[in-house]
């Protein structure tokens, strides 16, 4: 049967098929494409974390120095007990929907300058989508030793101000407990903090919905890991 080019049938069969081409096409190449994607995203990862302890890097430098900074890692549960897991798999995300009593918190201990460093992944909800970030603290598991922040959709110039190492280098030096040892986190000051205050940072001048949402992410997830802290402080 000799199909009419003109018809409308014709227009079908041939919009039909090419919709099908298409998928097929972008389909392989997601496929394809995963594998790359998925190993970019690890270096990332590696990159924040070593970052947060102060050492720099292009992306494809971070899986070597990233074995040569980071001397442990692996998978704590809420009460702080290791459990089974790749730590640099964790899909934080995911674990942010669990319940704080099923997750599964990566841990990482690096060396860098002759000093023994933790570093703790952390995600929250900033005004227009996630931020996530690694707080790294000093062998006291109190004093910050430096983070990194970054966001999936916050305002240029107002909230997505998290991710530069202007705001970021507020925090090195203050301490996530108090005198008497209880969790206190770091506060996100809208107007700023108090001189000396160990446990308060500025917020971001036009961003007050995004400082609150990264002091909810630091008291909510860094929380998490207090009872782990606790254990290797012996408390």
């Amino acid at each position: 049967m000799k199909i009419n080019v003109q018809s409308n049938l014709y227009t079908f069969i041939y919009a039909s098929v090419m919709v099908i081409i298409v998928a097929l096409a972008l389909s392989l190449a997601f496929i394809k494409l995963k594998p790359l994607q998925e190993a970019n995203k690890l270096k990332e990862k590696q990159q924040a974390i070593l970052a947060s302890i102060g050492v720099r890097c292009q992306r494809d430098s971070a899986p070597a120095l990233f074995k040569e900074y980071v001397k442990e890692s692996f998978v704590v549960d809420a009460n702080g007990d290791k459990i089974e897991g790749d730590p640099l798999k964790i899909n934080l995300e995911e674990q942010y929907r669990k319940p704080i009593k099923d997750r599964e918190l990566p841990v990482f201990i690096a060396q860098h300058d002759g000093k023994k460093i933790y570093v703790f992944p952390v995600y929250g909800k900033g005004l227009w989508g996630p931020i996530w970030g690694y707080i790294a603290l000093e062998d006291d598991l109190n004093t910050i030793h430096g983070v990194v922040f970054d966001h999936k959709g916050e305002t240029p110039g107002l909230g997505a101000e998290i991710a530069t190492p202007k705001f970021q280098k507020q925090f090195v030096g203050k301490k996530i407990f108090d005198e008497n040892g209880n969790f206190v986190s770091i506060a996100v000051v809208k107007g700023g903090a108090p001189k000396g205050d160990p446990h308060a940072v500025d917020a971001i001048s036009g961003g007050t919905l995004t400082s609150r949402g990264l002091q909810a992410m630091l008291h909510d997830y860094l929380g998490c890991y207090v009872n782990f802290i606790n254990k290797v402080r012996g408390n």
